[in-house]
């Protein structure tokens, strides 16, 4: 305690810079343990569930051509069925996902809500994902068709838990069919893949849809095995299994293979090859940051060495042993780790806001007790390396020193703090030059189609006449240059559909469905058409379809077309009723899916129809003015409906946000890291004037000239600090490398993008330390010399 009153005492004597080294700490421990808090979060998911480690996702495998595919969903019938027919499954659920991401809903009271997924599950969901239930029965409730379970956070907008059961609302995208609130549960955690806030009972859905065995693999299946349970063991028992329930001569006639396996709950986000290249590089980023914090620590506490050498010397003359001295150093690193942690945490809190939308989760998640407990020991390992560094120094100092004047630099010391702090520096500098070249590249790629100019609006529920009606009024407007309608964004997630040649039972391969649009899409769109010709409004297109340039292609080589595929048939399943099949009547050109990062790689093909929800608005000019009169506009033609006119663009620059929000991370993680080795670097330039005064007054008085002191400490300085600028760099290029294997599609690595983030690095070093040595250099020699 005495200790402790001493480093309190001596915090504020002048010349330790102590707030200098509490703030530098304090700003590098903020961001680098919340980037640790972030890679704990992540691979936490799911891990709060009771028995987590013996819960699999079921997933299929598809062979096609020798083509692997696997994907996270089957069939209705599959995991029902392994609970019935496989000793070692203890239990099965099975969901399916209702809508997207935001549902909207209408309550009795026509009150409008939006809730974040909505899905329809089986009785099993909470005995496999259990979770407090505040009120009702979930096994009673989702074996009612149109009832369903919802979220606290849902009741309070429905009015509280007890007054939310026996509420009715409905869904826009199905707005005849009203569903009953059963039940209350908390709720579920923001380190879950399952984040659902409504659960509807899965008896709503047709049974034909819930219990088949082939096709509309919509569902989502989970199994809990038996404690000792090999999930490999039962690969035999499913296909015997599978064997009873599919006619798989069949599917082998078909050229196919149909396979399922299971899939860990715990390793199913984790081990996301996007997430573990997120992980390894938010935690490179905060040991880059922590790293620099704390070599800049260590360098100041050496830099203040010399002026607290005869300090040291006398408490020894005092009989001071070796551990008064280190409990005296180390309680002073205490107090300064203590402090800084609590800037740290005010620093936090304070830009809470910032960092929430950054890391997409909130405080509490990311510091969830087992957190706590990791960065616990990060801080005590701070503490060893900040205390125990100079501790080491310190004792080294000798008694003699009381009695003459000591001048141990300990500069090789500095330069070696110094030399990690650059490569820190030019590492994150570096890396983010390659983030921002390839977020630029993914942004700035044409895909195929025009969006500059484009706006949409979704309008689920709206009776077709009436959605006509307006888009007919819109055209009259003097803003919009012209309207479409089509089912699918071209920035979502396509569903599949297997192509199919009429008379043959062979499944050729799998497209990404865009199911319909109306006669102008294209030319709205500017997506050219290469072949043939777009739908005829006039009735001639019921049986037509228009496919991309890849699907041509991809039946050239399967089932040897050659020439136009103008007026060629296919069977395409969901759409070819019995068999049906299908004419093409045109063929465009290929382009962009989802992102270029990461696109849709299946060809596409689409169809001519009225089921088409969105409404596409193209301006002669974008402008606020004329988003806001087309939404007042279509509020006034629809008032009974919550319809929001969305810029095309600003969805398209939504897609990229996870890489802005990693470009935004490391650009505030080199800021701050560039600023701490700034910090040291212009300390260590003082102390070095300091040491070096009789030199450079002695060579100043035998005709040096300012210039010349400028070039021999800048060269110095330049000796350490360009082999770390391209150690830091190449480090920077190697990582970078791995990153980019993410992406389909990246810019190509070239010598100018190092050259623009080394060079000027290096030239904002050399000016802080001309500016720095500028004042001392014009000293008058005499004075420090009668000083000496």
């Amino acid at each position: 305690m005495k200790n402790i009153e001493m480093a309190f005492r001596s915090f504020f004597k002048k010349g330790r810079n102590n707030g200098i080294k509490v703030i530098s700490l304090g700003v590098g421990l903020a961001l680098g343990l919340v980037l640790i808090s972030k890679v704990c979060f992540e691979r936490s998911f799911d891990t709060f569930y009771p028995d987590t480690e013996r819960i699999y996702r079921l997933h299929e495998n598809l062979i096609r051509d020798n083509e692997y595919i696997s994907h996270p969903q089957v069939s209705g019938g599959v995991s029902l069925g392994m609970q019935e027919e496989i000793p070692e499954v203890e239990k099965s659920t099975r969901l399916t996902y209702v809508g997207g991401d935001r549902e909207l809903f209408t309550t009795d009271k026509k009150e409008r809500f939006s809730a974040r997924y909505a899905v329809m599950a089986d009785t099993n969901y909470f005995d496999m994902f259990p979770r407090p239930v505040l009120i009702g029965n979930p096994k009673e409730v989702l074996a009612r068709p149109n009832y369903l379970m919802v979220s606290h956070r849902i009741a309070g907008l429905l009015g509280g838990v007890e007054q939310a059961v026996g509420r009715t609302f409905s869904f826009d995208a199905n707005p005849g069919i009203l569903f009953t609130v059963g039940g209350v549960y908390e709720d579920i955690p923001e380190n879950s893949h399952l984040r659902t806030e409504i659960i509807i009972s899965l008896e709503t859905m047709h049974e034909s849809s819930r219990n088949n065995w082939l096709g509309n693999d919509r569902y989502l299946g989970y199994v809990k095995l038996y404690p000792g349970t090999d999930p490999e063991s039962l690969t035999e028992a499913i296909r015997e299994m599978q064997g009873r329930h599919c006619d798989l001569s069949m599917l082998e006639k078909a050229g196919v293979d149909l396979t399922y396996s299971l899939v860990p709950l715990m390793d199913m986000h984790r081990n996301k090859q996007e997430v573990k290249n997120m992980n390894l590089l938010l935690a490179v980023l905060a040991l880059v940051l922590i790293l620099s914090a704390v070599m800049n620590y260590v360098l100041i506490m050496i830099s203040s060495l010399v002026s607290r050498t005869k300090e040291v010397a006398v408490h020894k003359c005092y009989g001071a042993s070796g551990r008064n001295l280190s409990g005296m150093i180390l309680s002073e690193t205490f107090l300064h780790l203590f402090l800084a942690l609590l800037f740290a945490t005010l620093l936090i809190l304070a830009f809470r806001e910032k960092a929430e939308d950054l890391l997409g989760a909130t405080l509490g998640s990311l510091f969830m007790p087992r957190t706590l407990f990791i960065l616990g020991g990060v801080c005590l390992l701070i503490f060893l390396i900040t205390g125990l560094i100079p501790t080491y120094l310190f004792m080294r100092i000798p008694v003699a020193a009381a009695f003459r004047n000591f001048q141990e630099s300990r500069r090789y010391w500095k330069l070696g703090l110094l030399f990690v702090q650059f490569v820190a520096t030019a590492y994150l500098v570096m890396f983010l030059g390659i983030i921002i070249r390839q977020h630029h590249f993914l942004t700035k790629k044409d895909l195929g189609y025009s969006y500059e100019r484009l706006a949409y609006c979704p309008t689920e529920g709206v009776d077709p006449s009436a959605r006509k009606t307006v888009m007919n009024e819109l055209r009259k407007m003097p803003e919009v240059e012209s309207v479409s309608a089509c089912s699918e964004l071209l920035f979502g997630h396509m569903s599949g559909n297997n192509i199919y040649l009429p008379g043959d039972d062979r499944e050729l391969f799998n497209i990404a469905d865009l199911y319909w649009v109306d006669e102008s899409y294209f030319s709205l769109m500017e997506i050219p058409v290469i072949d043939g010709e777009v739908f005829r409004p006039d009735g001639s297109a019921a049986n037509k379809v228009m496919v991309s340039r890849s699907f041509v292609k991809k039946m050239e080589q399967v089932a040897g077309w050659s020439g136009s595929a103008v007026g060629k048939s296919i069977v395409v399943t969901e759409h070819s009723h019995q068999g049906e099949p299908f004419t093409i009547c045109g063929v465009y050109e290929d382009f962009t899916i989802g992102h270029v990062g990461n696109p849709e790689m299946r060809p596409t093909v689409v169809f001519y129809g009225n089921m088409t929800p969105h409404i596409l608005i193209k301006f002669h000019q974008m402008t606020p003015e004329g988003m806001r009169k087309v939404q007042s506009f279509i509020e006034a033609q629809l008032p009974d409906k919550e319809i929001n006119v969305k810029a095309y663009y600003s969805e398209m620059v939504d897609i990229y946000r996870d890489s802005r929000k990693f470009r935004d991370s490391v650009m505030i993680g080199g800021i701050v890291t560039l600023i701490i080795a700034i910090v040291g670097l212009l300390g260590y330039i003082s102390d070095e004037m300091k040491r070096r005064g009789r030199e450079i007054a002695i060579r100043k008085v035998n005709g040096a000239t300012i210039r010349d002191i400028l070039q021999m400490i800048s060269l110095n300085i330049s000796y350490m600090a360009v082999p770390a600028i391209v150690i830091g760099s190449a480090t920077a290029v190697f990582s970078g490398k791995d990153w980019l294997q993410q992406y389909a599609e990246k810019f190509p690595m070239e010598i100018g993008l190092y050259l623009l983030a080394t060079v000027p690095l290096l030239a904002f070093i050399l000016i802080c330390v001309l500016f720095r040595i500028r004042s001392m250099a014009n000293e008058n020699p005499v004075e420090r010399l009668k000083a000496e």
